[in-house]
């Protein structure tokens, strides 16, 4: 088999805010693109994070409709620390970004929290506590 793994992508309502929360998170986002309905970021280890604006979408499906619901997708970010898990929620939450868990020290040995984005897609902070994974 051929086909391998090289992009996550998310259908966005709001391009300008969702750039903002990204870069925030520190993804390599170019200048410019809270302007544009199709944004790529390059991200760690070759993957991409592709981000569509619904009108885009529509473009090239124009039955679709965004899904009813809560979120369904959730990216995961490995931090360098418990104090940078903690810091990153702190700057996204004091910026209006939404959450689902604040921080909290996983039984299974992380610091970890779960961020919403704009259109309320769960992005993961986590991070090794002393003697974790």
């Amino acid at each position: 088999m051929s086909a391998r793994f090289d992009a996550i992508g998310l259908v966005v309502s709001d391009m300008t805010a969702t750039v903002q929360f990204y870069r925030r998170l520190g993804f390599a986002i170019p200048e410019g693109a809270e302007t544009e309905g199709h944004v790529e970021a390059e991200l760690p280890g070759g993957l991409r994070l592709l981000l569509d604006t619904e009108e885009v979408v529509r473009s090239f499906h124009p039955s679709w409709e965004p899904p009813s619901g809560g979120g369904r997708t959730s990216l995961a970010l490995r931090c360098d620390s418990p104090g940078e898990v903690d810091s990153l929620f702190a700057e996204l939450t004091g910026a209006g970004s939404g959450f689902e868990l604040k921080p909290w020290d996983a039984v299974w040995g992380q610091r970890y929290a779960v961020l919403l984005d704009p259109d309320g897609n769960g992005v993961d902070l986590f991070a090794p506590l002393a003697g974790g994974q």
